[in-house]
Parts: structure tokens; sequence; C-alpha cells
């Protein structure tokens, strides 16, 4: 298994804005292109953390061809809500305790 995080600094009066676009976007992602799902973290007024996991780094490389044309619509509002989206590690699995119960 492979796990990546990103941080988001978000524009203020944009985080209703980001959350939605960032909830769309990964439920399409998890359809779409066989993720594991994500979870997003607050850290502060304004930054956020998410983790997601993907059953391989490879599939998570080979992410984007499969998404329907509303990816990109999410993809730049969450990107126009945001100072700043960094890819901050990618991260090999090496053991997993979570209890996943993912979007019930």
């Amino acid at each position: 298994m492979f796990a990546v995080i990103y941080s988001f600094k978000v524009k203020s009066n944009h985080v209703d804005q980001f959350i939605h676009s960032w909830e769309g976007l990964t439920k399409l992602i998890y359809e779409f292109e066989g993720s594991l799902g994500s979870r997003l973290h607050k850290v502060g007024e304004l930054n956020y953390i998410a983790y997601a996991q993907w059953p391989s780094r490879e599939k998570w490389e080979k992410a984007g061809s499969n998404l329907p044309e509303s990816a990109s619509d999410y993809r730049s509002e969450m990107r126009n809500a945001c100072e700043r989206v960094e890819t901050s590690h990618e991260m090999e699995v090496v053991s997993d305790l979570f209890k996943f119960d993912l979007f019930s």
C-alpha cells in the first residue's frame, strides 16, 4: 500500500469552497481511479492536511486519465481557493492499523 500527504494553505473566506471541491474531487478519484480514500485534517486557522491511501505507488502515479470532466471543475475550484497546494510526502505503508469504513 502507498500513502501521500498533501498540504493546503486556504485563502481567507474560501474554506467552504475548498472543502466542497476537495470532497468532490476525492470522491471522483476514489470512484474512477481506484484510490483507497482520503482524510482531510484542519491544522490551524487556514491550513489543511490530506492523507490519501492507494493500493500502490504505480496506481497513484497513473491516476488522472480516467476522471470525468467534472473533476477539472473541482480541481480548478480547489486551486482557486488555495494560496498553496503541496505534495509533502510520498510513503510506502509498512503497517496498517486503521479501522476503515469509507463514506459511511
